[in-house]
């Protein structure tokens, strides 16, 4: 019984040390800097781009290719975030923030996809 104490089994504090930690894996620690990115870009996308100071040609140009990045960010730290987890037993809740990134990038495509506007 002493023994699966010591290793993690059910009931140990082990586990739930390992939620409240950091990551320990370099994809955890890839999927959380992604994340970051992801919330830092939605930022600026609402200050810079979403309220324009005039109807200036650059801005057509731009949000397009900022969008996608942006997107793409999201989308790119779900995965990552999911690898983590599944394949490396990733367990820090700082991991499981990007998963809900993704499907909120996800959710978002699908909506632009299925409903017409």
């Amino acid at each position: 019984m002493a023994d699966t104490q010591a290793v993690g089994g059910p009931g140990s504090a082990k586990g739930s040390r390992a939620f409240l930690s950091m990551p320990s894996t370099r994809l955890g620690w890839w999927s959380v800097g992604l994340s970051g990115t992801f919330v830092l870009l939605m930022i600026i996308n609402g200050t810079v781009f979403m309220n324009p100071a005039g109807d200036d040609p650059w801005w057509r140009m731009v949000l397009p290719f900022y969008g996608i990045g942006m997107m793409g960010c999201g989308l790119a730290a779900g995965i990552v975030a999911l690898v983590a987890v599944l394949r490396r037993h990733e367990r820090s809740w700082l991991v499981f923030l990007p998963v809900l990134a993704g499907l909120f990038v996800v959710a978002f495509l699908l909506g632009e996809i299925l409903v017409p506007h």
